[in-house]
């Protein structure tokens, strides 16, 4: 019995003691013991033999301590006991890249390869050895060994585009991802959204020549589905619908993809490529089709948008766009499923058609539609407020706002119509009471809102406290009414009239301001520049030159094709509101600051 216990308690020792080994041996390799770890590393692969990972370390550690004698001796000996064990020929490569016999360790290298099992996790373990070892050429080699071996051309072709990646060479790369998605249709998302990390927009026709040669030959969708994707990292949504059309044709789908391509295309407010997206949809597809009705609505709103944001049309065109939603809404009725498009077509009566009472009948009998949910109904409050407003019925107008206000006195809804409200007393000259409520929303959950509000309450603050009367402010008020209104002649002429009759009023790069603004509503951009280059000239020390610099760098970077120069501009802003923030501590400037 005590002979049984004294073998028992030998061997639980010696199973604890090995299994120590390897994280002692493995702390001592981290810590660049490499003689203590070697030692260990050598009794670990003594005991088992076929373990190649302790191995490995032995010879990395006989390697860093320069043995390469011992190193070659152990090597060789490994060898003859086992010659297809081609990870072998691997650490013998590197024995002699350590010593700088680059020829030799090509020959051990290639060894390796030309002995490799044809197994996947054989192809996998040497391929991914070279690869720790950074010897990419061996290890694409490998690869494609591999695939010839299991008769399987794109057996590894993703591991050969991560590879080709690594080095750099985006054609290769691009070459074996398609030939990955060819084999393996469920990779698409992840090739995307590598070839989106690695390629700039200048790469990309390397990528859609490729697709392009093999769509002639091939037909897997994915490379059209591929293809069209690309476009559309380059904003070029013409394309891309092209490549889409064919598809859903091809593939007999109802339209998805289309639809939200032409979804992407009217957010980037290519409207062109949207319309065309959704008429595609309309006459292709039919009255059936789950996106009819959608499309049938946003193509309107996308032809609105097109001619309303350019203010470069005729009268001709706003008709012809009235006429278009007539026809709709007689077809489909004024009511809930419809809301949207009423919404749209009541405002172009009232700021392009200046049909006001057409637009208050339109929002009139939305309002008395059933199954309108409460956020409608508000926003066709607010809606029909601003047209009372434009008629000049102050207190039709003023009601609705109280109304939406009263009813959504926490939400955001709520804010908007208590600023609306607010600024209708300012365009109406009440002043005090607006500058009341502007202080009040300054705390508002809406960034926009309060950072309005704030800029209107300094603003009146500034040009009351210096006048004996508000005869500037009023019609300074009221040509920023009919800026609201696009009746931008009129506004011209009252900003004229403000200009003669008080030559020496503050207001004077307020008018030069709202002068640019309207040009830049008008989209003629150079006087638009001008102007805002004419504040930011006159009146350095004001609040309105640094608007305008801010105006006039977006003006160069999305309009002007000049990003140089709009990186000026943003640094001479900053610049500019940092220094007088320091200097005078304007909550104006920190909301400015703020904005930006």
């Amino acid at each position: 019995m005590k002979s049984f216990l004294t073998f028992f308690f030998s061997f639980a020792c010696l199973v604890v003691l090995q299994a120590q080994d390897p994280n002692l041996a493995n702390q001592y390799f981290a810590n660049g013991e490499y003689e203590k770890a070697a030692d260990l590393y050598q009794q670990i692969f003594e005991r088992d033999a076929r373990n190649d990972y302790y191995f490995g370390r032995y010879v990395e550690c006989m390697l860093n301590l320069e043995r390469y004698d011992d190193c070659e001796k152990t090597l060789k000996k490994q060898i003859k006991k086992d010659q297809q064990n081609t990870q072998l020929y691997v650490y013998y490569g590197s024995l002699f890249d350590r010593q700088g016999k680059t020829d030799e360790a090509k020959k051990q290298y290639q060894t390796a390869i030309d002995k490799m099992a044809p197994d996947y996790m054989a192809v996998t373990r040497l391929a991914s050895l070279f690869t720790n070892n950074s010897k990419f050429d061996f290890a694409i080699a490998a690869y494609e060994r591999g695939s010839s071996l299991l008769k399987d051309p794109n057996r590894f072709a993703f591991n050969l585009g991560e590879l080709y990646r690594r080095q750099g060479n985006n054609e290769k790369m691009v070459e074996y991802y398609l030939n990955a998605l060819d084999g393996n249709p469920g990779q698409m998302q992840t090739i995307q959204v590598l070839l989106a990390r690695n390629m700039d927009p200048a790469d990309f026709p390397v990528l859609q020549s490729q697709l392009y040669t093999r769509i002639q030959t091939n037909n897997n969708p994915d490379f059209v589905e591929l293809l069209a994707w690309s476009f559309i990292q380059l904003k070029d949504f013409k394309s891309a619908l092209r490549q889409y059309k064919a598809l859903d044709k091809r593939l007999g789908e109802v339209g998805q993809r289309v639809y939200k391509l032409a979804e992407s295309a009217a957010d980037s407010k290519d409207y062109s490529t949207a319309i065309d997206g959704y008429e595609y949809i309309i006459n292709e597809k039919g009255p059936n089709n789950i996106f009819f009705f959608n499309a049938k609505r946003e193509v309107m709103e996308c032809r609105r948008k097109k001619i309303t944001e350019g203010y470069d049309y005729s009268q001709s065109d706003l008709q012809i766009l009235e006429a278009e939603y007539e026809s709709f809404l007689n077809q489909y009725g004024n009511g809930k499923q419809t809301a949207e498009i009423v919404l749209s077509l009541a405002d172009l009566e009232a700021y392009y058609l200046k049909n006001l009472d057409k637009a208050v009948a339109l929002l009139d009998v939305l309002s008395k539609a059933p199954g309108l949910d409460r956020d409608l109904l508000a926003r066709v409050k607010i809606n029909l407020a601003d047209f009372y407003l434009m008629e000049g019925e102050r207190w039709e107008s003023t009601l609705l706002y109280s109304q939406v206000d009263k009813d959504f006195r926490e939400e955001q809804l709520g804010q908007e119509a208590r600023f609306k409200n607010a600024k209708l007393a300012y365009y109406m000259g009440d002043f005090q009471w607006a500058q009341a409520q502007f202080d009040v929303l300054k705390a508002s959950t809406s960034k926009l809102i309060s950072n309005d509000a704030l800029d209107l309450s300094v603003f009146i603050m500034d040009n009351l406290n210096l006048d004996t009367t508000a005869d500037a402010i009023f019609l300074y008020a009221g040509a920023e009414l009919l800026v609201f209104q696009n009746r931008f002649d009129e506004a011209f002429q009252k900003l004229d009239t403000l200009r003669k009759e008080f030559p020496e009023h503050m207001l004077q790069d307020d008018i030069l301001y709202l002068e640019a603004q309207i040009e830049e509503k008008k989209r003629d951009w150079a006087k638009a520049a001008v102007l805002y280059q004419e504040v930011a000239e006159k009146y350095p020390e004001d609040i309105r030159a640094d608007n305008a610099l801010y105006a006039l760098a977006q003006l160069y970077e999305t309009r002007l094709n000049d990003k140089e120069k709009a990186k000026g501009l943003i640094r001479k802003n900053i610049y500019g509101l940092l220094r007088k923030c320091i200097r005078s501590g304007c909550p104006k400037t920190v909301s400015n600051a703020t904005r930006r």
